[in-house]
């Protein structure tokens, strides 16, 4: 169940970060609904456990070793860690032609900040 809850809080989160930003969009159908809904509700899912194995497999290592200069930032460096392991679950789902993608640097980094405040948010609502 924590895991259902966890896919269903990033999906949202996404879903909400490719809504605010132009430079964060999901590639398909755009009219009817549910030709929508077909063709982004699949790649939103695989994106989110995109997003998920990055954020534990290389997300954990690079925030490890990027310790001091979060420290000395005063977490500011994380903005860039998690801008930047967005980008990289852009390229792995453009790798696996599942149509996400995200335009530079900046929009990567507005993007991880709502990621990370809706997630956190819809996690803590579904919690209680």
């Amino acid at each position: 169940m924590r895991f259902l809850t966890w896919l269903v809080a990033t999906a949202v989160a996404v879903a909400t970060a490719a809504w605010l930003f132009d430079g964060i969009r999901f590639t398909g159908a755009n009219h009817p609904f549910s030709a929508q809904l077909e063709d982004k509700l699949v790649p939103l899912v695989v994106v989110s456990l995109i997003f998920g194995a990055v954020n534990i497999v290389v997300g954990k290592v690079v925030k490890l070793l990027s310790l001091p200069f979060i420290i000395l930032t005063l977490g500011l460096f994380l903005l860039v860690i998690n801008a930047l392991l967005l980008m990289l679950t852009a390229w792995v789902a453009g790798q696996l032609d599942i149509g996400f993608k995200v335009d530079g640097f900046w929009t990567a980094v507005g993007g991880s900040i709502v990621i990370t405040l809706v997630g956190w948010f819809f996690s803590a609502a579904v919690d209680d």
